[in-house]
């Protein structure tokens, strides 16, 4: 499901309501031992809603360690949802539309 190269996390696969929680749990150690400067999304063949709910948490635990992390290559349906929900600014895609 994931990758790593440098800091650099890539996410392939699925990541919908039925992947996010193997994959919150896979990385619960983030919370603790800090999260990767960045996170590669275009290797998502599919999201939805419960992706951007994961990567919310993840900015969330970055934040509370005051750590950036960027969230790269988000694919097009990602991009929709966080519109349509108005946290594409809280992901760093304000640009992206």
């Amino acid at each position: 499901m994931s990758s790593e190269s440098g800091d650099t996390i890539r996410l392939d696969g699925r990541l919908t309501v039925d992947e996010v929680p193997q994959v919150y749990r896979q990385h619960l150690d983030w919370k603790a031992n800090g999260l990767p400067s960045e996170i590669d999304l275009s290797g998502l063949e599919a999201a939805d809603s419960s992706a951007v709910a994961l990567l919310l948490e993840w900015l969330s635990w970055a934040r509370k360690a005051d750590k950036a992390i960027k969230f790269s290559n988000p694919p097009e349906a990602l991009l929709t949802i966080a519109g349509l929900s108005q946290v594409q600014h809280l992901l760093g895609w304000e640009d992206s539309e």
